[in-house]
């Protein structure tokens, strides 16, 4: 079965940097279109950024677009995400999502900007 195990959040002050991890399994990771999306607190589902399944073309939020880097190994099946000059809005469980916005995703992984 699809498994999607995020990781690499914790706390951080305004201004610093956090690389986000997904590892994925059951499913052939390179088919896949994946996506970054948050929730944060009382708010809704919010899309980050994706990245095709090769590689090469990445889109990105206006919020975080200039700080935050999408990338993947499809050798090593693993998606990621690079952020920085992190801000408190961007306070949110992150989750990593196989194939489109809405798919399947982990349990994500808590991102905490905060002095």
């Amino acid at each position: 079965q699809v498994q999607l195990v995020e990781s690499g959040g914790g706390l951080v002050q305004p201004g610093g940097s956090l690389r986000l991890s997904c590892a994925a399994s059951g499913f052939t990771f390179s088919d896949y279109r994946m996506y970054w999306v948050r929730q944060a607190p009382g708010k809704g589902l919010e899309w980050v950024s994706d990245i095709n399944s090769g590689g090469g073309y990445s889109l990105y939020a206006n919020s975080v677009k200039g700080r935050f880097t999408i990338s993947r190994d499809n050798a090593k099946n693993t998606l990621y995400l690079q952020m920085n000059s992190l801000k408190s809005e961007d306070t949110a469980v992150y989750y990593c999502a196989k194939g489109r916005v809405g798919g399947e995703r982990g349990q994500g992984t808590q991102v905490t900007v905060s002095s």
